[in-house]
């Protein structure tokens, strides 16, 4: 009973981490139909920029804040100087952000070395607490809660603002959100820069359980990819149903199956878009 109990709320706190990967990734594909292989690498990224801050002595809140700003800023001169020279060239928009992984994950390993670093979580998320008899870290249900919070903050804005109207407007029916005025070119720009700050704040979240290491862009975005076909291009909603179907098949499956992992993970994926072609969430564009 414990083992299913703890494997639960890993896969919950695994669940979190996907979402704040996640979300950003599916806005980017949903609006711009841009496959970023790069996203991973903002993640990983992220997670060595608050790792950097940390060790500095500023702090966990800081090491979010540094990461988001550093690769939102990285997102956005990407999308202004590589990304919008390729506009309707879908193969070359995927090669390009693979580049952009393959440089930032060789800067990365330059600048940091290639040995696993942990990062310690912060105080007041330290050490572990009880839930119905079991032993538990705090800081995992710290992430579950944040993925939450993260959520609503992004329905409200997708939700009750003229930006957020904008955004699925354009993910609805680009050329009509274009034909009434939308700035599209300004749009991509800002929702290319919150999605890369997402995945860097991802990055720093996953820190203390994952540890930063080299590699972890590649182990994280194939997961990502899985929750945003799931969930459904654009759909915040699939986008968070998803990170936590994924979170639990994935978790499940490494520790009761290790050798089929990645089958059992992809798997009904598979049968899920045999039957919904555009995912769980998605919609049928205009």
């Amino acid at each position: 009973m414990s083992f299913w109990l703890i494997q639960s709320l890993n896969s919950l706190a695994l669940g979190g981490v996907l979402f704040t990967l996640a979300a950003g990734f599916s806005l980017i594909f949903g609006l711009m139909r841009i496959a970023n292989l790069s996203h991973g690498a903002y993640f990983m990224l992220g997670a060595y920029v608050g790792l950097s801050v940390i060790t500095h002595g500023y702090g966990f809140f800081a090491a979010l804040l540094a990461a988001g700003l550093a690769v939102g800023t990285l997102g956005a001169v990407v999308e202004r100087l590589v990304l919008r020279r390729l506009a309707g060239n879908g193969l070359g928009q995927v090669l390009a952000t693979l580049g952009i992984a393959f440089i930032i994950a060789d800067f990365s390993l330059w600048a940091w070395g290639g040995d696993p670093q942990p990062v310690d979580a912060p105080a007041f998320l330290a050490g572990s607490t009880r839930l119905f008899g079991q032993v538990f870290p705090l800081y995992r249900l710290g992430v579950l809660g944040f993925a939450i919070l993260l959520a609503i903050s992004l329905w409200l804005l997708l939700d009750k603002t003229r930006l957020g109207m904008m955004i699925r407007a354009s993910v609805d029916d680009m050329q009509m959100a274009r034909g009434i005025g939308i700035p599209a070119s300004r749009l991509f720009t800002i929702v290319f820069c919150l999605g890369a700050a997402l995945a860097g704040i991802g990055g720093v979240i996953a820190a203390p359980i994952l540890s930063v290491y080299p590699g972890m862009d590649a182990d994280m975005l194939p997961l990502a990819l899985v929750v945003v076909i799931l969930g459904g291009l654009g759909s915040l909603a699939g986008a968070f149903v998803g990170s936590f179907v994924i979170g639990f098949i994935y978790s499940f499956g490494q520790a009761l199956f290790p050798d089929l992992a990645y089958i059992i993970l992809f798997l009904p994926m598979v049968v899920i878009l045999a039957v919904r072609p555009r995912g769980l969430f998605g919609r049928i564009a205009a």
